[in-house]
């Protein structure tokens, strides 16, 4: 009897051992196949923030303003060569420190070619810009931090409707910008992947100190549409991002995104996120005019659901 009992004693330990080890498994599992989404998001964000002080840098060189920051029309930590061939016009930006709004530390360079008998006010007018190893590290209180991605392509810039962010008031028209082409983008495991780039822009509010900036997809690709970005994550995954609700960022926050909604689809391995702006460092939403320190993630692969929430 004691015999028995000792080898049924064993079968159990040997049973819970088992369950134990698929448990871990299935967590290890379910980590797992969170881990590209979030640092899909993560990308993203960096990506579109990236973009966005380009452009903004790039409206300063154009429109000859850089909101009182200084006397000179140069954005900060950077200096500009001009040159012309006929009317063609090329300004070559290089950067080399803290922008103006001290959250991001950026080297490399952007190059603006545009025709000066067509006046960049005018609607439907264009600019190619082109990024040429551009590294953007985001810098919390002026210090980098180790996110970065560096830049290199070339992506037209029109001026949808006219007008310029300079010249914006509470009861001006919007100032809507289309920026369309593709990239190649190093990230910060040296891993290198070619994104596409479908975003509108839509400034509003009043220079040069309060405005907010709409941003919305309008690519199409592989069946999807209202596509911002779309292309291979650093993990080799063919990824769609859609925004589904505008994105809109704050000056006052630095151009931080404080709402809206986008998605991300990485339809060979039936995995999707979507991520959610504007909530604060306790995982709430902001309220008040407050400025955002996260964004949430609501994460599906297979019958696996998670939400974590991310620091800006």
């Amino acid at each position: 009897m004691k015999t028995r009992n000792f080898f049924m004693l064993l079968f159990v330990i040997a049973i819970a051992g088992f369950l134990t080890t698929s448990c871990k498994k299935d967590a290890k599992d379910e980590k797992f196949d969170s881990t590209s989404l979030q640092q899909l998001s993560k990308d993203e964000v960096t990506m579109e923030s990236s973009f966005n002080d380009a452009v903004n840098d790039a409206n300063i060189v154009v429109t000859g303003s850089n909101g009182g920051k200084s006397i000179l029309s140069l954005p900060c930590n950077a200096t500009v060569v001009t040159s012309f061939n006929g009317s063609i016009r090329t300004d070559t930006v290089t950067f080399n420190g803290l922008n103006c709004a001290n959250n991001k530390y950026k080297t490399g360079k952007i190059v603006l070619q545009r025709d000066t008998t067509i006046p960049w006010s005018q609607a439907s007018s264009t600019i190619q810009i082109s990024f040429i190893n551009l590294k953007v590290e985001r810098a919390p209180m002026g210090i980098p931090n180790g996110n970065w991605v560096i830049l290199n392509g070339t992506k037209t810039w029109q001026n949808v409707n006219g007008g310029l962010v300079k010249n914006l008031t509470a009861s001006s028209n919007p100032v809507v910008f289309k920026l369309q082409g593709a990239v190649q983008a190093t990230f910060n495991n040296n891993t290198t992947r070619t994104w596409n780039v479908a975003r509108q822009l839509t400034y509003t509010g009043t220079y040069p100190l309060n405005l907010l900036l709409s941003i919305e997809g309008f690519g199409t690709a592989g069946g999807y549409t209202n596509l911002v970005t779309w292309g291979i994550n650093r993990h080799g995954e063919n990824f769609y991002t859609q925004i589904n609700q505008a994105i809109v960022l704050k000056q006052q926050c630095g151009w931080d995104p404080i709402s809206g909604v986008k998605v991300h689809q990485i339809p060979a391995d039936s995995k999707t996120a979507t991520i959610t702006f504007g909530y604060d460092i306790n995982n709430l939403p902001i309220t008040n005019g407050a400025c955002p320190d996260k964004y949430k993630v609501d994460w599906v692969k297979g019958n696996n659901t998670g939400t974590v929430f991310i620091l800006l």
